[in-house]
């Protein structure tokens, strides 16, 4: 016991002297000359075609029979699960229990009480914001005092799920709270809490102000961005800045951010209120549902954005959102219930109809004033829905109730989708692919069955985009 005590002691001692030369080689760094970049103008989303109205299928369709249909398509989209998050480069000491003598440092968050306690608020000495003030802030904050505070943020992260976007917004409120009076020294102790969990920023300034900027393997769209190296940064908050003195130095281990989410943020309980959603084909088929609000919220503050510049990846991160905790209470036992004892393909079907008719459809443009694709949370909140939003919401729906295979199928100015049955295969249009045949089932095709495209859209080409 006493030769393992001595070596774990060497192997933390190992990780500290690491973390303390790397914040040191870190401070020397910005103690150089930063060099001057100027911005690159936001990336504006692909233009997309006039979207294709909803189309309700005639009577007499509905009734013809149908045969298998081999529609074909032009590339397979394959999204990347989410990797764990960003980790430091050592394991952080945990923090003593609190005592009435200890410090709280707390924020709302979407609705959520989420605090720190730690020994004492940082105390940062930063006089400017030269390459030398901010080395020597740098250097304060790296003594120690502030691991606590970093365990704890670490801790929040994991205990409330908080995806890399939520984590950067927590991190922005604490400093906030630790340095009220000071913009640039919240600003220091946010990027250095954010560096030192494993995340990949630069530091910037202009005009006596300090910026953090934030790399991200999404872009985002509309927010103007700085190339360093090979990679985009961005401002954090997204200022329109023409220029800005930017140190480049790395930090070791250091990744970049990502959109994509394992699973929805735990935030307190705030219910939007009950809404009735009823089929038109099935009388019986209708089911009431609530979201939490805190959520909604977080999601209408989410930027948008897409890897590599596909755009089907950005509808896959939105897809492969799960629903929220409270959703599925609310809503997937009266589902389950309404499908219990039915094939899958005959609960397919319902879900889909219920889907198509039992949601307003509206353009973005009229409600939104620009393109904005929903959550599948967000379709069961707000009061209209277009044709991506429906296709991430049906989506979710198949692979959690009946727990078959989805794909999304974009066609120019339009999404549907296509679904992979294991026993009873349906008739219609088809795609085969290699894990076998997905039929076309379009949640904007107003009353049509499986197996219909849209005419619209039929002989035009599609893309086929891959959900977990």
């Amino acid at each position: 016991m006493v030769e393992y005590e001595n070596f774990k002691q060497k192997e933390q001692q190992k990780y500290e002297d690491f973390r303390k030369k790397a914040n040191k080689n870190y401070a020397d760094f910005l103690k150089q000359r930063w060099e001057e970049m100027a911005t690159f103008r936001g990336l504006e989303p692909p233009t997309e075609p006039k979207p294709v109205p909803p189309v309700v299928c005639p009577e007499e369709d509905k009734r013809k029979e149908r045969k298998d249909d081999k529609r074909p398509y032009e590339e397979v989209v394959v999204v990347e699960p989410p990797k764990p998050q960003p980790q430091p480069v050592e394991p952080v000491k945990p923090v003593a229990p609190p005592t009435p003598k200890k410090e709280t440092i707390g924020t709302t968050f979407y609705g959520t009480r989420m605090q720190c306690t730690v020994d004492a608020k940082p105390q940062l000495a930063l006089d400017g914001v030269s390459e030398e003030a901010i080395a020597e802030a740098w250097q304060a904050l790296s003594s120690g005092q502030c691991d606590g505070l970093l365990a704890q943020c670490l801790e929040l992260r994991s205990s409330h799920r908080l995806n890399d976007w939520g984590y950067i917004q927590l991190l922005d409120r604490l400093a906030q709270q630790c340095c009220p009076q000071s913009p640039n020294k919240a600003t220091l102790l946010m990027a250095w809490l954010y560096c030192q969990s494993g995340y990949r920023m630069r530091l910037a300034r202009v005009d006596g102000r300090l910026y953090m900027l934030y790399a991200s393997e999404n872009i985002i769209y509309r927010s103007n961005y700085f190339t360093i190296g090979d990679e985009k940064f961005y401002p954090y908050k997204g200022e329109q800045l023409e220029s800005l003195y930017i140190c480049g130095a790395a930090f070791p281990k250091e990744r970049s951010m990502t959109l994509k989410m394992s699973g929805e943020p735990q935030l307190a309980h705030r219910s939007s209120g009950k809404r009735a959603l009823r089929s038109e084909r099935y009388a019986d088929f209708k089911a009431t549902v609530s979201v939490n609000q805190n959520l909604v919220d977080f999601y209408n503050d989410y930027p948008t954005g897409s890897i590599n510049d596909d755009f089907g990846t950005r509808w896959a991160m939105y897809a492969n959102t799960p629903l929220s905790q409270e959703a599925r209470e609310s809503l997937y036992p009266q589902l389950r219930n309404l499908l219990s004892g039915k094939s899958k393909l005959q609960a397919t079907e319902e879900l889909l109809n219920w889907v198509q008719t039992a949601l307003v459809y509206e353009y973005d443009d009229t409600v939104w004033g620009y393109d904005r694709a929903f959550f599948a949370e967000e379709t069961l909140f707000y009061p209209y829905a277009d044709c991506e939003d429906r296709s991430i919401l049906f989506s979710r729906l198949v692979r959690d109730l009946l727990g078959l295979r989805v794909v999304l199928l974009y066609y120019p100015g339009h999404l549907a989708t296509a679904v992979r049955f294991e026993d009873v295969q349906p008739k219609g249009d088809y795609l085969q692919l290699a894990d076998g045949r997905y039929y076309v089932a379009d949640p904007t095709y107003i009353g049509a069955p499986i197996g219909m495209t849209m005419p619209s859209v039929k002989d035009g080409p599609v893309t086929v985009i891959e959900l977990r």
